[in-house]
């Protein structure tokens, strides 16, 4: 299956905010995106910027224990779906009770957590891994590796974000 894959340094939680809100540009309603990033990397704040980038109705914050949010959108936009699979385990088992599948064609659903367990949703998906960098001592600085996956993916230019 083809993949584009992309990388940035992110400096600071305010840059991370804005690489969701670039991101968010070029998402469309059927778009899964997967994050990947140890507790603390920036998950959470790259949604953040997804939500106000797509233009969705209440403040983003971490679903981990309703597991996931619908955010609908304040315009024609898609709603966002901001799932935390932390605590599910793996394959679509769990995942099913969620319906994201059904959720899937109309909304832009971003999966905390989901390696592993939501790639069967759909063979196109943006996989974002965040990684704090090594010896950073501001404990602020990430690499940013997106990989889009499948044909929606292989079309899109990702290298834009960095602008």
């Amino acid at each position: 299956m083809p993949y584009v894959t992309t990388e940035f340094t992110v400096n600071s939680p305010d840059q991370m905010q804005e690489l969701g809100r670039r991101l968010a540009k070029l998402l469309r309603p059927g778009d899964l995106v997967m994050l990947t990033g140890e507790l603390g990397a920036g998950k959470t704040t790259l949604t953040r910027g997804l939500g106000e980038g797509l233009g969705v109705r209440g403040a983003v914050t971490s679903p981990t224990f309703v597991i996931a949010r619908v955010h609908p959108s304040l315009g024609d936009g898609p709603p966002l779906v901001h799932v935390d699979a932390y605590r599910l385990g793996g394959g679509l088992d769990e995942m099913e009770d969620l319906d994201l599948d059904v959720s899937l064609t109309d909304s832009v659903i971003v999966v905390e957590w989901g390696e592993g367990k939501v790639e069967e949703l759909t063979e196109e998906r943006l996989h974002v891994f965040i990684h704090r960098a090594v010896g950073d001592t501001t404990d602020e600085v990430r690499h940013v590796t997106l990989r889009g996956v499948g044909e929606r993916w292989a079309a899109v230019d990702l290298s834009v974000l960095s602008a």
